[in-house]
């Protein structure tokens, strides 16, 4: 966990897994960046609600693979969902339900969130059943924002397309992606 800049309330906190994606972001916007994966995200993000102020809004950010032909660019999330983790089995064996997916917004993308870099087609075509983008991260943010009270965007720029190569394609295109993230976050937040 590195957060760089301070926490205000009156300003938006945005939230990444790594440097990498955060590399042009305009440098008044306080950045949080977690690590890879949903532990990582959950207890950064946790731990620096809980020591406070909170701000306005959790912005995650970030790169993620497309599970559908065509996908490219940013792509508001509306709902996010965790494909690793069998919540209709949980209910079953508990009668409680764990992981249920998130709305956050009218409309967008679904973006599924597991801890696996996606890089094989047979599991992209699984997962294009249900979603339509997928990262490592988006989850675990938009729920420890959800258990504090603190509204969130998930907001994905399309890095690759999560399929054999995948790893080779976001090295390659994470700078590109980046640039764009920032010019998104200055428009939107500037």
């Amino acid at each position: 966990m590195n957060l760089r800049g301070t926490v205000r309330a009156d300003r938006p906190l945005v939230v990444l897994a790594v440097g990498e994606e955060a590399r042009y972001l305009p440098p008044e916007l306080p950045v949080l960046l977690t690590g890879m994966g949903k532990v990582n995200a959950a207890s950064a993000v946790a731990a620096v609600l809980a020591a406070g102020p909170r701000p306005t809004l959790l912005l995650n950010l970030g790169t993620a693979g497309a599970l559908r032909p065509g996908w490219a660019g940013i792509h508001e999330v509306a709902t996010v969902l965790q494909h690793d983790l069998d919540t209709d089995l949980l209910r079953t064996l508990t009668g409680e339900t764990y992981g249920a997916p998130l709305s956050l917004a009218a409309e967008g993308a679904v973006l599924a969130t597991g801890d696996t870099f996606v890089a094989d087609d047979a599991e992209r075509d699984r997962l294009a059943q249900r979603a339509d983008l997928v990262d490592m991260e988006g989850y675990a943010v938009a729920w420890a924002a959800a258990q504090a009270g603190v509204p969130c965007r998930l907001v994905k720029q399309v890095s690759d397309e999560a399929g054999d190569g995948a790893a080779r394609t976001w090295q390659e295109s994470v700078d590109a992606c980046a640039r764009d993230l920032a010019e998104w976050a200055a428009r939107h937040f500037g």
